[in-house]
């Protein structure tokens, strides 16, 4: 059954505001959407399966849930193990397992934080910030924006720093509200957001 509502769970409210400014122009007008951020992926992680149960005591049908987490330094493999784990002790049945039939929920991981989706679509970034240089995704360590070393929301703050933003430090909620409504769904280089993306979508179609 085609999803008519998304409950998304997210480590932080930088990607709330960023999915809140970005899913209303990838979503249908007739669908609906939720974001629920918590205080970190500590938190999120130590809540998860308890507000899974809830959920799976009542879920609608046609309901679908996202949980978005950033991968950091951790594993993905392992990461997402622990989650489909999670899911699936929570009687939940998640995308990964359904194997073609109907499923409840998708988890999903920003590699390794939201801001490589920011270098996934650079284009758009100088849309918001236009003193920035269209050559940093030719460089070598931004090529790659899933393989950016050292810290993916530090990259990003030391570029816009040296440009003439955010002197003072990256304003995370103020740059994902902004860059959420520009980012272009289809033109992204990120692996990770892309099936962020494509879990969307094919959770709506």
């Amino acid at each position: 059954m085609t999803a008519t509502h998304l409950e998304l769970l997210v480590e932080e409210p930088s990607m709330e505001a960023f999915l809140r400014a970005f899913l209303p122009r990838l979503l249908p007008q007739d669908r609906t959407f939720e974001v629920h951020a918590f205080q970190g992926k500590g938190d999120l992680m130590g809540k998860l399966e308890a507000r899974l149960r809830g959920y799976a005591s009542w879920l609608p049908a046609d309901w679908r849930i996202l949980v978005v987490v950033d991968r950091d330094d951790e594993d993905c493999l392992g990461l997402k193990q622990r989650l489909e784990a999670t899911a699936q002790r929570a009687g939940l049945c998640s995308r990964s397992r359904a194997g073609g039939l109907p499923w409840q929920l998708v988890n999903r991981i920003a590699i390794e934080e939201l801001e490589a989706w920011y270098f996934g679509d650079w284009s758009a970034v100088r849309a918001a910030y236009p003193r920035l240089p269209s050559t940093i995704p030719n460089q070598q360590r931004y090529r790659d924006p899933d393989a950016i070393a050292g810290g993916t929301w530090e990259a990003f703050e030391r570029i816009m720093q040296r440009h003439g933003y955010f002197k003072g430090g990256l304003r995370k909620i103020e740059a994902a509200r902004l860059l959420g409504g520009v980012i272009e769904a289809r033109r992204n280089r990120s692996a990770s957001f892309c099936r962020f993306r494509d879990a969307v979508l094919d959770a709506v179609a």
